[in-house]
């Protein structure tokens, strides 16, 4: 099986790979990661623009006068609406609809391809958003920002799992994660000094959203296409090329006869959506495809970040107290993926999810409880448990933020052979997106209807999750990202299913 010759020639090769730091990986990874700027700022700004009175009182003004009845009052259901909820859904649902076209550019014309085109549709979707003067246009805004979210985010992680060394892998690859989380902070940085200018002070936070979409799109035009996709594409002399230079030295026959033998690989696949059901793949296609995509979002933490200040504002804090308690939870956002870099190729995959698991269950059960004794409609919350909300809520933020985060991105990437990778990509981003866009759309009301028990769900959540992790997911670190296959042949459970990968091989090509 050509799969096995692959993995197996790796296995014997991978101690053969030489290489440094050199300042072009370096550059490659910093426009490279770029990407996750995008998705970051959208996570930020949309939160806060949709509490700023101005864009309320223009757009949603039942909304805003529903808010100054009850300022400074606890309200579970001060901005359940439907409507302005898909203000900020829309662009992930478009998201989701974008990663279908952005999976074959990304095979046949490269990564490099695909980060281009996302960061057009990023930065005209930030210009109609800015210029809105309906509704329609915002959500026409939104669904450009959603194809450029669904382009970048398929190709960017991919990008950088395939540049980086495997020592290094994890690290690199949640570069991703690290300029999401600072796209989110300064993004509540900006909706904080941009609430205080009236009336067009939203206008300014939402069409800011072109500077990093600019930036990535001039970066791109220097940017290498990965030796992984060149080859990919055929060009073995280019290929060769690049990665010498990312590499630092010539001394590459080792790790570039390992590329070229998965693309030969990969060439033999003619339907890589359909290869990803085969048995060899089924391992990937739960764990990296379906299950952590989806429980990523299923945390609750995306519940956090788009609704933030809402979440405040709705727990009797002020505008401005709202807006700068965001700031303080996605600071500890980008600590938290400051502490997995560091850490994640040195401890592990397995110890972030398990670790982060336990702390998050423990904050979401604080807030829970904290809100099911003092919380009650129409009342200021006091100044000391508002405090513990924040504390609880920074503590879920920081261990959501070295965990589920970064690894909820790292780990889909790097589990998948190169024949379905850019396909086995899409499905990832599909499957996030569309939890993504559920919980965006669905979990305002959910608050309002569930009140403190929508988070006692989360926390179940995140306690179904763990298990899965602690049952289903061998250590990836410092593994060759070509070799990753041979962990499901040595896995408890998963060994019973690739083991017979050659009788299903047979039945497809009977079929």
């Amino acid at each position: 099986m050509a799969g096995g010759f692959v993995g197996g020639a790796a296995g014997k090769r991978v101690e053969n790979y030489e290489g440094r730091i050199t300042g072009y990986f370096i550059l490659a990874c910093l426009i490279g990661s770029l990407g996750g700027s995008l998705f970051g700022y959208d996570l930020g700004v949309s939160g806060g623009v949709t509490s700023m009175d101005d864009f309320l009182q223009d757009f949603f003004p039942s909304v805003y006068n529903r808010k100054r009845r009850h300022l400074n009052e606890t309200d579970y259901c001060k901005y359940d609406n439907q409507l302005l909820t898909l203000f900020t859904s829309s662009l992930y649902f478009a998201g989701l609809l974008s990663t279908f076209a952005a999976s074959p550019v990304t095979r046949k014309y490269g990564r490099r391809m695909s980060i281009m085109v996302g960061a057009v549709s990023f930065f005209l979707g930030g210009a109609v958003n800015a210029a809105s003067v309906n509704i329609a246009m915002l959500i026409v805004g939104r669904v450009l920002l959603g194809f450029g979210i669904g382009f970048g985010n398929q190709a960017v992680p991919l990008y950088l799992s395939e540049i980086a060394p495997a020592k290094i892998r994890g690290a690199v690859n949640q570069l991703f994660q690290l300029t999401t989380c600072l796209g989110i902070l300064i993004a509540d940085i900006i909706n904080y000094f941009t609430e205080k200018l009236h009336p067009w002070g939203w206008r300014l936070s939402l069409g800011l959203a072109m500077v990093p979409a600019g930036l990535m799109f001039v970066g791109a035009l220097f940017l290498p296409e990965t030796p992984n996709s060149l080859v990919e594409q055929g060009k073995l002399d280019e290929a060769r090329r690049v990665l010498e230079r990312v590499r630092g030295t010539n001394k590459i026959d080792a790790e570039f006869q390992d590329l070229v033998e998965a693309s030969e690989a990969a060439q033999a696949v003619k339907h890589p959506f359909r290869n990803l059901l085969k048995r060899k793949n089924r391992p990937q296609l739960v764990i990296g495809a379906l299950g952590i995509p989806a429980f990523q979002q299923l945390t609750g933490m995306n519940s956090i970040l788009f609704y933030s200040p809402v979440i405040f504002q709705s727990l009797g804090f002020g505008s401005g107290a709202s807006l700068y308690s965001s700031i303080i939870t996605s600071s500890m956002l980008v600590v938290g993926a400051l502490v997995s870099m560091v850490l994640v190729d040195r401890l592990g995959r397995r110890f972030f999810f398990i670790e982060a698991g336990i702390q998050m269950i423990i904050s979401m059960l604080i807030v829970a409880i904290t809100l099911a004794k003092e919380f009650d409609h129409g009342k200021t919350l006091p100044k000391n448990i508002a405090g513990l909300l924040v504390f609880a809520i920074c503590t879920f933020v920081v261990a959501y933020g070295w965990s589920w985060g970064p690894l909820g991105w790292l780990v889909p990437s790097e589990v998948f052979p190169l024949e379905t990778r850019s396909a086995g990509q899409s499905i990832v981003v599909c499957n996030n997106l569309f939890f993504t866009a559920a919980v965006a759309q669905f979990f305002v009301a959910a608050l309002c209807g569930l009140k403190y028990g929508v988070f006692l769900l989360f926390a179940g959540l995140i306690v179904i999750m763990s298990i899965f992790i602690i049952l289903l997911l061998p250590e990836t670190k410092q593994v060759p990202i070509e070799e990753i296959y041979l962990l499901w042949e040595k896995h408890w459970f998963w060994k019973k299913i690739v083991s017979r990968s050659d009788e299903d091989d047979k039945g497809s090509a009977r079929i």
